[in-house]
């Protein structure tokens, strides 16, 4: 008996369901239209269903939303192309339009084509033109790019065109390509030549990523046909050829006199030198006037002899131990290759300055600072569209190209408008290794280049024993960009001939490539045999030239004995006005304004266009802002920093600010830029205070501080007589560019002669919302500050920032600003300051009074005498203080703050402290002991309080416990915390 429940029913019947189902569709239409076309037992069931012929066709064609055009049919199926009947529209139009060309063509030669010859000549041509995209694509992956011939080679089928149904008896009939590779006709041998010399040889283009047309065509018709090979006159090569002289024959003397010695040579990647002169040659042919290049340690010092030109003895003697910089001149200096240098150099008339950044050993941390240092040498050529006139050119090496985030950073930058430079040059030396790790271990992407994708940079693959190929990728290169203002990358294959630094030991870890190596002919050997074979030199001349080379660098190396730089750089140029600090006398700058300025600011950041449809909670911040300069009081931190802007402006000093949300601010202070409610049009009022006042440039940053951070910093060595600031959202991102901060911020003038006025602003202030935010990590740079590097401030009134600001630019030195700001002091009603605070004879005060003294407060202090106890402070927590001590009406304890926290200003404190004979003394901080200021500054304040009372005197601790975590996030907890340190600061 045949089981009728449920479950057996739903067995019986589930080969109708899941991926059968469009398979008995189909079947079922088949027998709508022909019962016979099924099998017997299939046309039992259809029958049995009973479904009408109309409904099991409906049911076969699929969705009723389903294109009709869609999947298209194979290339092969030409049915019906030629009358317009093929059911995909574009390829149907043309192939309809190959057919009438072709016909048009045979018609002019008196030809007329049979309907089957028309199909072929179309079947062919679309076949033909398929080859050929195909070898834009991925012809690069079957290039000769490897000098060491280790790569392992893989079939690539969509290169072949037996693959498009081409037979050896079909390679030499003419096929019409209507002028791609600029002809109209050629056999698929011919085609096929050109390719592979085209996108498969040791040149290889990488391009069909981009999706601008305009820039493809023209990389296509750069390269593409006859008359487009790599082709130099006879003194170009010679050229070529006396570079590689001077690269190897460098390399060679440097690793015989100094056997051992880390240099990081260039061995292996000479075809980088010619590369580099090339970039300069053409480039001053397109309009460049300077080119900024920033690299890392391999081949640096070869840059610096045969490129930057640097002196040979100069260098000679940094080896033999003495310094690139005069003796009178301070500074820790650093080893060779870090150090950079400037010079002109000139080609067929055009001059164009080069320098070369220092950089440390972290690998691409210099590429923002050359970008930044780019962008305002632009700008001072007010060269601000097409940015053609100043070259960044970065060079990497393959493993740090693929693997440092940063270099993902700055090319992002690359294209935003507050950031982009027209385009970087980025050369990577392709070493096929990184220190001993191979690039299967290293990266996901068959290249390092990968990466630049992202942007659609055009890939230039070359390899490093082809230096004719090296260069003419170079000079394309360089026409790209200056024609797109776009980056572009040249890839160049190479390899290291002594490991990662002259002192390793590769075979260690790579045995096979470095047998490999030590087979290896260099690339000036390959090039000269080369030359030799084409009749451009005697076998015995390019022995003649290595001897002239090594006698030229014997006697430089016995002038460097003798060598004494007598001239450092660092103030030259638009830094000659400027002076190294005189760190014995303190310079307060002339950072007041008078009134008629002040109130001519205050008028431009009131006032909005006519029509301008303002939020209605901006308008009543101007409202505010419009009572303060009526009144000349309330004058908050916003409106301060405003002031200090504007008023630099006007006395010409440009102002750039940069961070993430920085125009409106991310606490909603600042409102650098008004936008219309219905347009989203923005205005700035601080460029619209007077005719001819300098720029203000307010920047909402990629959500990066990294690359972000060293662009603002490069900005800041290019331009002294700006003021560049880099705001945190919060002070605790700062974290995320450490970097930046550790190897160039604080130390570069040390390390390099590099002064920097750079301003970092980092929002700080415990208010109870959690460990994140809370903490700009005073700390750590306190823990980095010596040698008056830079300056660390805290301050607690919108006037004292609004001088700090200002005395950046009015001393005649430099130094980094890092600025601990306000969160919630933003709108504190104690926290103003008056019109008198900024005019006048006002100035950055670097101690603080207690505002009793002031009249701020309604306590009024005992004398000095008989005060009690100094409660020393910096920052937000004054006010929590300030709130308490008058609450309670301690009138013997007073609340002294130190604004600047370093330099410690000592004879200022001291001043102070003196004041008060018969005082104990506490630190007061917010932050946990192992944080903040305290344990930086209690060592400087037992020495000075020693020395004013002549006994040992420390001052005593109030504040949170030594916490991991910066700060607590229950809101609970902060508040009793917060009401224990002030107590614990205020209880005698």
């Amino acid at each position: 008996m045949t089981d009728q429940t449920p479950n057996a029913q739903f067995q019986a019947s589930s080969f109708m369901d899941g991926a059968n189902a469009d398979y008995i569709d189909q079947l079922q239409a088949r027998y709508a239209s022909d019962p016979n076309s099924v099998d017997a037992q299939w046309a039992e069931f259809f029958r049995a269903l009973g479904e009408s012929e109309a409904d099991a066709r409906k049911a076969a064609s699929g969705p009723s939303w389903a294109r009709a055009d869609w999947p298209p049919q194979p290339v092969d199926d030409l049915t019906g192309a030629l009358t317009g009947e093929w059911p995909v529209a574009l390829p149907a139009k043309e192939a309809k339009a190959a057919g009438q060309k072709i016909a048009a063509k045979a018609s002019e030669q008196a030809v007329n084509l049979t309907d089957a010859q028309l199909q072929r000549a179309v079947l062919d041509s679309i076949r033909a033109l398929m080859v050929i995209r195909a070898y834009r694509i991925r012809g690069h992956l079957a290039a000769d790019l490897d000098p060491l011939g280790m790569q392992e080679k893989t079939e690539h089928p969509e290169l072949d065109p037996a693959s498009y149904g081409f037979t050896e008896a079909d390679l030499d009939r003419p096929i019409f390509i209507d002028n791609v590779l600029g002809l109209t006709h050629a056999s698929m041998r011919q085609i096929i030549d050109i390719l592979k010399r085209t996108y498969c040889g040791t040149f290889a283009l990488q391009y069909m990523h981009i999706s601008n047309p305009e820039e493809a065509a023209w990389l296509k018709e750069r390269i593409e046909g006859y008359g487009k090979e790599i082709a130099f006159t006879r003194e170009g090569r010679k050229a070529i050829l006396n570079k590689l002289v001077e690269a190897e024959g460098y390399e060679k003397f440097l690793h015989v006199k100094y056997m051992g010695t880390k240099r990081f040579g260039l061995d292996g990647g000479e075809a980088l030198i010619p590369a580099m002169e090339q970039i300069i040659k053409r480039g001053g042919a397109l309009g460049v006037k300077e080119i900024v290049i920033g690299m890392p340690h391999r081949g640096r010092l070869n840059i610096l002899a045969n490129v930057m030109a640097k002196p040979y003895k100069a260098i000679f003697n940094e080896f033999q131990g003495g310094s690139y910089k005069p003796d009178e001149v301070e500074g820790s200096g650093d080893v060779k290759y870090h150090l950079g240098a400037s010079s002109d150099r000139t080609f067929d008339g055009n001059t164009i300055h080069l320098s070369l950044t220092a950089n440390p050993s972290h690998l691409e941390a210099v590429n923002p600072v050359v970008l930044g240092k780019v962008r305002a040498k632009q700008d001072q050529l007010n060269d601000t569209n097409d940015r053609i006139a100043v070259l960044p050119i970065l060079l990497h090496g393959d493993a740090a190209f693929a693997g440092q985030g940063v270099v993902a950073e700055c090319l992002q930058l690359s294209g935003i408008k507050g950031h982009r430079t027209g385009g970087c040059i980025h050369i990577i030396v392709n070493n096929q290794i990184g220190f001993t790790t191979a690039p299967h271990f290293s990266r996901t992407s068959p290249y390092p280049t990968d990466i630049a994708l992202m942007v659609e940079a055009p890939i230039f693959h070359v390899n490093g024993d082809d230096p004719e190929a090296v260069v003419h990728a170079a000079r394309v290169a360089t026409e790209f960009r200056q024609k797109f203002h776009k980056d572009v990358v040249i890839d160049i294959f190479c390899y290291r001939r002594f490991g990662h630094n002259e002192g390793d030991e590769p075979m260690f870890t790579n045995p096979v490539m470095y047998a490999h190596i030590r087979k290896q002919k260099t690339t000036l050997q390959l090039y000269t045999e080369r030359l030799v074979k084409d009749g451009l030199i005697p076998e015995g001349e390019i022995e003649d030239m290595k001897a002239a080379f090594q006698a030229k660098l014997n006697e430089e190396f016995e002038a460097g004995k003798e060598y004494r730089p007598n001239k450092a750089d660092w103030l030259d140029g638009r830094w000659k006005t400027l002076q190294p600090q005189d760190t014995a006398n303190y310079q307060r700058g002339e950072t007041w304004i008078k009134p008629e300025t002040l109130a001519e600011i205050g008028a431009a950041l009131t006032r909005a266009p006519d029509g301008f449809n303002l939020h209605k909670t901006v308008a009543r911040q101007l409202e505010g802002k419009r009572k303060m300069f009526e009144s000349g009081k309330g004058f908050d931190w916003a409106t301060a920093e405003a002031l200090a802007f504007g008023s630099l402006q006007v006395e010409g000093f440009p102002v750039r600010l940069s961070g993430q949300d920085c125009t409106r601010g991310t606490f909603s202070q600042r409102h650098s830029a008004f936008v219309d409610q219905q347009t989203e049009e923005r205005y700035y009022p601080l460029n619209h205070i007077r005719a001819g006042q300098a720029r203000y440039e307010v920047i909402d940053s990629m959500l990066s501080e990294y690359a972000v951070l060293g662009f603002e910093y490069g900005y800041s060595l290019s331009e002294p007589n700006a003021l560049t600031l880099w705001e945190g959202q919060f002070g605790d991102f700062a974290n995320g560019a450490q970097i930046m901060f550790d190897q160039f911020v604080n130390s570069a003038e040390s390390k390099w002669l590099r002064m920097s006025g750079l301003v970092v602003l980092l929002p700080h202030g415990f208010e109870g919302q959690g460990p994140e935010h809370s903490s700009a990590r005073l700390e750590r740079f306190l823990q980095l500050s010596a040698e008056e590097n830079w300056t660390v401030a805290n301050c607690s009134t919108p006037a004292n920032y609004f001088h700090i600001l200002r005395r950046q630019l009015h001393r005649d030195f430099r130094k980094p600003l890092i600025l601990m700001t306000p969160k919630s002091l933003l709108r504190h009603p104690m926290c103003v300051s008056e019109a008198g605070d900024f005019c006048t004879g006002s100035t950055f005060h670097r101690v603080l009074w207690d505002d009793a003294q002031k009249g701020n407060s309604e306590l009024k202090l005992k004398s000095d005498d008989q005060i009690r106890r100094v409660v020393m402070c910096s920052g937000k927590v004054y006010y929590d203080l300030l709130a308490e001590r008058d609450a309670r009406g301690l009138d013997d304890v007073y609340l002294l703050r130190v604004e600047q926290l370093y330099p410690v200003p000592t004879v200022s404190l001291s001043v102070e402290l003196a004041r008060f004979p018969g005082a104990d003394f506490v630190w007061c901080q917010e932050e946990p002991k192992n944080q903040g200021a305290w344990s930086f500054i209690e060592p400087e304040l037992e020495a000075l309080l020693t020395k004013t009372r002549g006994t040992t005197i420390r001052a005593r601790y109030a504040g949170r416990v030594a916490s991991a975590s910066p700060a607590t996030g229950l809101a609970s907890r902060h508040k009793a915390e917060q009401t224990a340190l002030v107590n614990d600061a205020l209880t005698i």
